[in-house]
């Protein structure tokens, strides 16, 4: 007798079924993890506080995507249910329903993550039964004084901007080519007249 304990939910054909007939289901099993290695896509209805996704055994399903993407119009927050409890997946869950409202995603009665309106969450389910718990994959990611290598890129900041954000090397030659050079005038005690605009810096003798 045929099983779908896996955490996809493929067919695993019991010895010595389907004899003459097991490449049909073989060919089922290529296509689903094909699938789970793709884009689903599911529709909550409309304005509902909870929604299940359950992986079907053995047969093509939305919720078996590495992403999901939920869709549909909400007026308060939703919790998903993801099943069976059992599965243990990673995710990346994106919440691109209308209404503002939050995604809760769920497994179990253990913890939860929740997915704010409009972005993206890589979500991991421990499939731990009745009391499975999500968690977030990435919120113990450490980005803590990072060191790249290469050349990264950053945005360039506008001419004169004074905060705490990353001066590239773009920002920095267009500070420079606002500074002024003044030259010392041994007829006058003012340096000579110069650009004074746009908050320009002064360098010279005086």
């Amino acid at each position: 007798m045929a099983t779908y304990v896996n955490n996809l939910r493929l067919k695993e054909i019991a010895t010595g079924d389907e004899s003459g007939t097991w490449g049909t289901s073989t060919n089922t099993n290529l296509e689903l993890i094909g699938e789970a290695l793709g884009i689903g896509s599911e529709s909550i209805t409309t304005n509902a506080d909870t929604h299940t996704t359950t992986v079907a055994d053995g047969s093509t399903d939305a919720g078996r995507a590495y992403y999901i993407k939920y869709t549909g119009t909400l007026d308060s927050a939703c919790t998903i249910t993801i099943g069976p409890n059992t599965m243990k997946r990673v995710h990346i869950i994106e919440n691109a329903t209308s209404g503002s409202q939050n995604i809760i995603i769920s497994q179990g009665s253990g913890a939860n993550v929740t997915i704010a309106p409009g972005t993206v969450k890589s979500v991991y389910l421990d499939g731990g039964g009745s009391s499975a718990n999500v968690v977030d994959a990435l919120n113990a990611l450490s980005l803590a004084s990072p060191v790249f290598t290469g050349t990264p890129i950053a945005p360039t900041a506008s001419a004169n901007t004074n905060t705490t954000q990353v001066a590239t090397t773009a920002y920095v030659q267009t500070e420079i080519g606002q500074i002024v050079v003044l030259e010392a005038d041994a007829s006058n005690d003012d340096p000579v007249a110069g650009d004074f605009t746009n908050g320009a810096l002064f360098v010279g003798q005086f």
